[in-house]
């Protein structure tokens, strides 16, 4: 599945990523690609983003990657996620490469890197999602 420019404008219209200063540019086919230039309410006790800050990057654009390999009416659910913090992240803006490595079926495992605007690493993850039907799971 690919989102189409419509929809990712939808997706990245919401509280979360606006404050956080995220957005998801392209998302198909079980990859992702997002940047984020963090706000600086974000960026707390120092000038650079807070570990938080960067794993909501990677665990928001990583289920994206992992839902547009599921049908539409699909949610998803981190089940696991382990971040590496390689580098500090310290000049932005920063890019999230996400790719998807192995879906059986409702199960998706991906992994993700952040570079910075250097193209240098900060962080890489790896993650578990569980696909779920959105309707059915709404008559529970």
């Amino acid at each position: 599945m690919k989102y189409s420019p419509d929809a990712l404008a939808r997706l990245n219209d919401n509280p979360l990523y606006r404050t956080i200063g995220i957005r998801i540019d392209a998302c198909a086919d079980g990859v992702a690609h997002s940047t984020m230039t963090p706000r600086p309410e974000v960026c707390w006790p120092t000038p650079q983003p807070h570990g938080g800050i960067l794993f909501t990057l990677m665990d928001t654009s990583m289920a994206f990657a992992a839902l547009s390999t599921a049908d539409e009416d699909s949610g998803c659910a981190t089940v696991d996620c382990s971040i590496q913090y390689v580098a500090p992240a310290k000049q932005g803006p920063f890019t999230c490469r996400v790719a998807t490595t192995r879906k059986t079926g409702r199960t998706v495992f991906v992994r993700a890197e952040i570079v910075d605007a250097m193209d240098e690493a900060v962080a890489f993850a790896q993650a578990t999602f569980r696909i779920f039907n959105v309707r059915a799971a709404s008559k529970d």
